[in-house]
């Protein structure tokens, strides 16, 4: 058995949602760019790649990783670019796009070269989490003011929105992409391209894909573009588990197990949004709470329902460990960085990689 903790990547559950992903490029004429922001775990690039069309990113790191690793389109966003990196990123990227006019004036001549686009903010969003909230009160992603585009279209080729967050309603993302064309028509009928950015869960069960894919291939007819989304999280949901390991149990008004893991170390996203791990089925006589084992006193997974009574050795699985997990995960507390390993589709597993001590030490000075 492999020592915990570890994520463990199951490429039969990653199939189901390429799978999904390659259905609705078929039906829709629509491409689809992994979102690295969310899930840059490039062990299994190879197996993506042949139902994708590439990579999208944040940062210099992330579009090199994209070039490098995935191939394919490598599309290269970021919030602001700095001028020591600027030419680094136009020598690994398709396209680049910019988050403001500025910006895309300031390096006008550095990404000649290049497809050019700009990301708008049509100020509606399905987020509900002000910390996510791109179209939050005096946000800076985006431009907004169709005036202000117009004199630069002759500088960019296509647009950039992204506006969904864990958007797992149809009828939600076609009223808000409604509004996104009454608001933005003018340009988007001088655009050859578009991205509607990630945040939609159409790999969910219910979610209904075969009116997504009529949406996208209507909105693409209308404006003459071609569509494109970047899945992260619902490119990886459910494929992915954190593996632990109890160490000790308490009891303090509650029955407390701790494991080997840290969900600020390991699972942060959880922590910032203040959500429970999913350990399933989450049934059972037997409660406990699950707590990390970092000296944050809110270090904690959540409380679950157990079939029997947990002791000191017991495995435990932590479910969706995939998106926002392996991208955020940090040596607080020097808590061993949990190894990555994937199941693959014959079942067979294999380690692909660990950390040790010197990764510890080399990340510090």
């Amino acid at each position: 058995m492999i020592q915990t903790p570890y994520y463990l990547i199951d490429k039969s559950k990653l199939l189901r949602n390429m799978e999904k992903i390659a259905l609705l490029r078929e039906r829709s004429g629509a491409k689809a760019l992994l979102a690295l922001k969310c899930f840059a775990t490039w062990g299994v690039f190879d197996f993506m790649r042949d139902y994708m069309d590439g990579t999208t990113s944040s940062s210099l790191n992330e579009v090199r990783l994209g070039h490098e690793r995935f191939g394919k389109e490598t599309h290269a966003y970021s919030v602001a670019y700095a001028d020591y990196e600027i030419d680094e990123v136009v020598s690994h990227a398709d396209k680049i796009i910019f988050n403001s006019i500025g910006q895309l004036q300031r390096f006008e001549k550095q990404s000649a070269g290049i497809i050019r686009g700009l990301r708008l903010n049509p100020g509606v969003s399905s987020s509900t989490f002000d910390l996510a909230d791109p179209a939050r009160p005096f946000s800076r992603l985006g431009e907004w003011d169709v005036k202000q585009v117009e004199p630069v279209m002759d500088l960019i080729s296509g647009f950039m929105i992204h506006n969904n967050c864990e958007n797992g309603d149809f009828d939600l993302f076609d009223t808000m992409l409604g509004q996104i064309e009454e608001k933005f028509s003018p340009l988007l009928k001088k655009a050859e391209w578009v991205s509607l950015g990630g945040g939609i869960h159409f790999t969910g069960d219910a979610y209904p894909l075969e009116r997504f894919a009529e949406r996208l291939k209507r909105f693409a007819g209308d404006y003459g573009v071609q569509v494109y989304l970047e899945p992260g999280e619902a490119s990886i949901t459910r494929s992915t588990t954190l593996e632990v390991t109890v160490l000790d149990k308490l009891y303090n008004g509650k029955d407390l197990v701790v494991v080997d893991s840290s969900i600020e170390a390991h699972m942060l996203d959880l922590l910032i949004y203040r959500e429970n791990a999913k350990v399933s089925p989450n049934q059972g006589p037997h409660r406990y709470m699950v707590c990390g084992k970092s000296c944050l006193a809110g270090d904690i997974f959540g409380e679950f329902d157990f079939p029997s009574e947990l002791n000191v050795g017991d495995r435990i699985s932590i479910q969706d460990a995939a998106g926002y997990t392996m991208v955020k995960k940090n040596w607080f507390n020097g808590v061993k960085m949990p190894a990555i390993a994937i199941r693959e589709l014959d079942g067979s597993l294999r380690t692909v990689r660990e950390f040790s001590y010197t990764d510890y030490e080399q990340s510090l000075s």
